[in-house]
């Protein structure tokens, strides 16, 4: 029996790493199987197949990679033309097998969704295309390069050798695969070989008729010409670019023309050398690629990639439109779509709302895009008002207004749109689209189903939202966080009792911000919990050490510290404040929890189970902001709470001279029903000496405002009362 060969394809990856997955493998074969027939390469079968398992690696690594580039793609490219895999169906067969078969056997379906493989399967064959092509055109230069030589030296030693070297030119000349000719400088056509004739259509004698100035085609840029005629003066030695030309039969044929000057031996211009390549067919390819890279494979319409395109283009200085308009439009609900009804239904509903939305975008200057999994934009170039904008939105909402029929079903669909409107001058594409998202939002905000236009002050207001709350992790953890804090009087004697622990944030950006800038956005993002107990460790300290100077007297201050709802459903309440608490040594009576009214009254008796289990510890619970909810009063006897903090609204009105009868009345009977549940009465807001006065006449127990002291850091404490 013959030993099992040990061809290239059961070699492990010559890059390292080991053998390469199966499905890696499948697909070389079968790329091997469709190429080889097609190519000039010396290489045995089983080399062939080997030296393609390392680019269908590579083109792995690049499909799979978290952050895609297709830069890969252009080295598998250059690579098949190293190999000498150039014969003319060879690059079309190398396209079609990773169309057909990459992401078939190299790819786990769950690792990308379908539209994004696909794209990505694009730009690689794309990338392939490029490199090929590049790697075939310098190969190319240098046969040009043999070709210009040989034609220079037949020229120069005619004299000395003509026989042989007329002989070695005409054997470049008319066997080579590029089509070739030679004019003098004033454009007569003196010589073409045969690849030139066929590529025109056109017989020999035809050719050398004209001169090379009447090779003209509408398609050809002025550059052309331009430079042709800066070769023909002898101001250049060479231009290369792509030109088309028109066959006898109407089609067009299109080249990559390379034109040379030849200089005699005193360097005197002589002739002109042009090797033509077609290059029709990888035009087409490369238009096809270029098509499905910026196109949405679902609806077919432009993708996010073309539409950022044409957005920069209008934004650009150099670009004629002075104002542009945008509707940016979200489908409402459309996950309960595909989680209710399956993707296949929710693709069909896209492609139903993407032909809707096609019959009211499609006039000059405008562009419907697919930008997102239902997120559609269509560009206005050159309103001829703000209201057009607003007239193709409403529009919209009009053409989805009736129900799409998918699979049976009548689906009703809803939309969300946000309108940009404005001069082009100073904005970027990023800057437009993150408006008209932030406008989008708010229409969906206040009920989805209409449009709502961007407004400057609202951005802003979202931008500031937006950039706070991704900035608090990181404050949190670079100590921009600070604490002051605010004296709490005795009302009986007028001596310190306490303070209240008020959280700021020093912003490198926009400088002290008050709790009430970014404690709803902490709240939100959970990040209250780890924030709020920083600020419970914090003020834990800072009341050890007034306890410990003695700041207070005989009798221990007391710090205040806010508990927002979120942490009172923190499992973990209890553990962590008496951790806190033990940790620095605290009294747990030195501390006392605020809990807004509306948090502790809607809690139900699991909810304040933490906060019974904090009182029965000692640690006091005071009902922050009363009378701001909507309190059943009978509901005070079931709180764990030891304090009533009066919400300043009830006092303001004692600020006059005289106080506001009702609001004395108000007052008094809050202060009575609180002593009679054994609560005591914290009152804020106390701003002059006449409502402090009439405060502690009704029998207010403590009182904190701007008439004691503003907060402070804590050192200024002792100074307060």
């Amino acid at each position: 029996m013959r030993a099992k060969s040990s061809g290239a394809a059961d070699r492990p990856d010559a890059r390292g790493g080991g053998e390469p997955p199966d499905g890696v493998r499948r697909f070389a074969t079968i790329w091997c199987r469709a190429v080889y027939p097609a190519t000039a390469t010396s290489m045995t079968k089983d080399e062939f197949e080997g030296l393609l398992l390392r680019q269908a690696r590579v083109l792995t690594d690049a499909l799979r990679a978290p952050r895609f580039d297709p830069a890969p793609g252009r080295a598998v490219g250059e690579a098949l033309v190293a190999a000498h895999c150039t014969a003319p169906d060879a690059l079309p067969a190398v396209l079609g097998v990773v169309d057909s078969y990459l992401l078939l056997y190299c790819l786990d379906p769950a690792e990308l969704s379908a539209d994004e493989a696909r794209a990505r399967c694009a730009r690689l064959q794309h990338a392939i295309s490029a490199g090929f092509a590049r790697a075939l055109q310098e190969r190319t230069r240098s046969e040009q390069e043999a070709v210009s030589l040989a034609a220079l030296t037949a020229q120069q030693e005619m004299a000395d050798a003509l026989h042989v070297s007329e002989t070695r030119f005409r054997a470049v000349f008319k066997d080579a695969a590029l089509g070739i000719s030679i004019a003098d400088m004033d454009g007569r056509v003196l010589d073409v070989n045969d690849a030139l004739a066929r590529m025109l259509g056109r017989s020999e004698p035809h050719i050398r008729s004209r001169n090379i100035l009447e090779w003209t085609h509408p398609e050809d840029t002025p550059e052309v010409w331009r430079l042709q005629r800066e070769l023909m003066r002898g101001e250049r030695e060479h231009y290369h670019m792509e030109k088309p030309y028109s066959r006898t039969d109407g089609t067009v044929l299109w080249t990559n023309l390379t034109v040379s000057l030849l200089r005699d031996a005193e360097g005197e211009p002589r002739y002109m050398l042009a090797m033509i390549e077609d290059v029709s067919e990888r035009r087409l390819l490369n238009l096809r690629l270029r098509y499905q890279a910026t196109h949405d494979a679902l609806t077919d319409l432009p993708n996010r990639s073309l539409f950022f395109e044409r957005l920069e283009q209008a934004l650009s200085s150099n670009s004629a439109p002075t104002r542009v308009g945008l509707c940016y439009l979200d489908l409402d609900g459309f996950k309960a779509v595909n989680d209710s009804l399956g993707h296949a239904v929710g693709d069909q509903l896209l492609i139903g709302v993407a032909e809707r939305l096609g019959t009211i975008a499609s006039g000059p200057g405008q562009m419907l895009a697919r930008i997102g999994g239902d997120e559609f934009v269509a560009l206005m170039l050159d309103p001829p008002t703000p209201d057009a904008v607003t007239d193709l939105a409403e529009r919209a909402l009009e053409a989805l207004s009736t129900p799409i029929e998918v699979g049976g079903r009548e689906l009703l669909v809803r939309a969300s749109i946000g309108i940009v409107e404005g001069p082009t001058a100073h904005l970027t594409s990023a800057e437009v689209l993150r408006s008209a998202d932030i406008t989008m939002y708010r229409a969906k905000a206040e009920g989805g189903n209409r449009y709502a236009v961007a407004d400057p002050d609202s951005d802003a207001r979202a931008i500031s939202r937006h950039h706070l709350t991704h900035h608090l992790p990181a404050a949190l953890k670079g100590a921009e966080f600070f604490i002051e804090y605010q004296p709490l009087v005795k009302m009986e004697d007028g001596s310190l009792e306490g303070a209240e622990a008020l959280v700021r944030w020093s912003h490198p950006r926009h400088g002290v911000l008050g709790p009430d800038r970014f404690i709803p956005l902490a709240e939100h993002t959970g990040l209250i919990v780890p924030l709020g107990r920083w600020v419970l460790q914090e003020a834990v300290r800072q009341a050890c050490q007034w306890q410990v100077r003695g700041i207070g007297g005989p009798r221990p201050l007391k710090v205040n510290v806010n508990l927002s709802p979120r942490q009172l459903h923190h499992p973990e309440l209890v553990e962590d404040t008496v951790a806190v608490l033990e940790e620095a040594g605290l009294p747990p009576s030195s501390l006392c929890l605020k809990v807004t009214e509306t948090a502790m009254i809607s809690a139900d008796e699991n909810e304040l189970r933490p906060l019974r289990e904090l009182a029965d510890l000692g640690v006091g619970i005071a009902l922050d902001d009363f009378g701001t909810g909507y309190s059943n009063l009978a509901n005070l006897r079931r709180l764990p709470a030891s304090t009533l903090k009066l919400d300043r609204s009830f006092t303001q009105g004692l600020q006059r001279d005289p106080a506001d009868p009702i609001d004395l009345k108000i007052v008094e009977g809050i202060v009575s029903l609180a002593h009679t549940l054994q609560l005591s009465v914290t009152v804020e807001g106390v701003e002059t000496s006449a409502q402090a006065e009439q405060l502690r006449d009704l029998g207010c127990d403590s009182a904190q405002g701007w008439f004691y002291a503003r907060p402070g850091p804590p050192e200024r404490l002792p100074e307060a009362v």
